[in-house]
């Protein structure tokens, strides 16, 4: 067994232009000082982090990591959920999703989606510069919007999709290989592999690559009413990622899972800081201790109540809590009371 890293921070949801959240120098001496160990790094934002310099230079990953270093932290992870999403756009979101993309390649998917592939290419390049063997991604999502199978769906509607999903990707997963990278998709609503079923569909068709792994975080399972616990059991040798985030599911009358178009504070199933909602967060790091999780514990603060900064710094001290310092022997050695092999043959009334 071994000792879950952390606590670790992921930047994206505190990245700004006031200080000291927009500099890398800044933001990594406050996430420190909070109680952190380790940050996660939203690639995509320019005020912290400059993903072409660092795909294509050791010397400038270097001076990232040596920053991080002076002020107490390490870099886990390099993050690409925004250019990851784009890999992958239904027609029916194309305007929304324009605004994660570089301005030059608005309006045109096709030049949308060779871009997003340039950028995680250039993040798994990043990764390799820095020392780092996991990348956090989304899938993207081509079969979102037939979610639920009303009106029926063709057949062969799914199996197009996520063959496609697979070509798309099969590239960005030799790339990884090469640069001994783990791509993590974080197994999310909106995002075609939302659920083990359809990771399990995806891994199918990329021949089960090495280097396609799962980011975990129990809080979009428990708004999918999914086992987060088994679902741990199932997925041990793939999961390489953990965002350690809340949830809390509470269905009324008038609305359950699909959450009525209301705002996160007026939903069923909503976001929260740490130890404010519904997880067993004690029975998550025992069963990835047990499992040899070798990774990280990134807090990702999501909350609809609670100030960010709040949950930034208890969320530090809650996963303290819960990282288990693994035993390096049993609980019942006091009682050893030596042995050999005649020993055994003769307890068990084995002849010599």
């Amino acid at each position: 067994m071994k000792t879950i890293k952390g606590p670790a921070l992921f930047l994206a949801q505190f990245a700004g232009d006031d200080a000291p959240f927009n500099s890398w120098d800044a933001i990594t001496k406050w996430a420190a000082g909070c109680g952190y160990k380790g940050v996660q790094v939203p690639s995509w934002d320019g005020r912290l982090f400059d993903l072409a310099k660092a795909a294509e230079s050791k010397d400038y990953c270097d001076e990232i990591k040596g920053t991080a270093a002076d002020n107490g932290v390490e870099v886990t992870e390099l993050s690409t959920h925004l250019q990851g999403q784009l890999v992958a756009v239904h027609p029916a979101y194309d305007a929304a999703f324009d605004g994660f993309a570089d301005p030059s390649v608005h309006g045109n998917p096709k030049a949308r989606q060779e871009w997003a592939v340039d950028q995680v290419m250039k993040a798994i390049s990043a990764s390799a510069n820095l020392g780092i063997r996991d990348h956090v991604s989304f899938s993207g999502a081509l079969a979102w919007p037939y979610i639920y199978p009303w009106p029926q769906r063709p057949a062969g509607l799914v199996e197009t999709a996520f063959d496609e999903l697979a070509k798309r990707w099969r590239p960005i997963l030799d790339h990884a290989e090469e640069n001994d990278v783990n791509i993590c998709y974080e197994i999310h609503p909106g995002e075609d592999l939302h659920d083990g079923v359809t990771f399990e569909m995806f891994l199918e068709r990329v021949d089960n690559h090495a280097r396609c792994n799962m980011l975990y975080d129990p809080s979009h399972f428990v708004l999918q009413c999914l086992d987060y616990l088994d679902h741990i059991d199932i997925y041990a040798e793939r999961i390489k990622m953990f965002h350690v985030k809340d949830a809390e599911f509470n269905p009324t009358g008038r609305q359950g899972v699909y959450g009525g178009y209301q705002s996160w504070v007026d939903r069923a199933g909503r976001f929260r800081s740490l130890g404010d909602g519904q997880v067993d967060f004690s029975a998550i790091f025992s069963k990835l201790t047990s499992n040899d999780f070798d990774g990280w514990a990134v807090v990702e603060w999501e909350c609809c109540l609670k100030h960010p900064e709040d949950g930034a710094r208890e969320g530090a001290q809650f996963v303290k809590d819960h990282i288990i310092r693994v035993t390096e022997r049993a609980f019942d050695d006091f009682a050893d009371g030596g042995t050999d092999e005649a020993a055994n043959r003769k307890m068990l009334g084995i002849g010599s």
